[in-house]
């Protein structure tokens, strides 16, 4: 595993274990820094892990993976828009296993004041004819 120089390029090379156990190698190369490398090999080490240790986005990213051969288009597209616009931009950075009651109540009732707000705001506007 690892991160080497390639030109001006940089490039990442990954040993992993499939879903039946093989060895595999990954490699993927034209990362402009040497951070932006770093960070791609961490994500795609997150994604083949068999735990739940790993960021609430990348999680996504499987789970949006999975979810494409089983469901119909449309039914992903609006599935995908509803947990990128409300539920992704709140728990992104999360680590999965660490995400807690609280966490989740904190983010419920972080919509709730939102959709209060709209809701004066709107009534506002109807009061005043705007």
């Amino acid at each position: 595993m690892g991160v080497y120089k390639e030109g001006k390029n940089w490039k990442v090379q990954v040993y992993y274990k499939d879903w039946q156990g093989n060895q595999k190698r990954k490699q993927k190369r034209g990362f402009r820094t040497k951070g932006e490398a770093k960070e791609w090999e961490r994500d795609f080490l997150q994604q083949q892990s068999q735990g739940v240790d790993i960021e609430f986005g990348n999680f996504l990213e499987i789970y949006y993976k999975d979810m494409d051969v089983r469901l119909r288009e449309h039914t992903m597209y609006t599935k995908r828009y509803i947990i990128d616009l409300k539920i992704r931009p709140y728990f992104e950075k999360k680590i999965l296993s660490e995400i807690t009651v609280a966490d989740v109540r904190a983010w419920q009732n972080e919509l709730l004041m939102y959709k209060h707000c709209l809701l004066k705001v709107q009534d506002w506007a109807l009061c005043c004819h705007l």
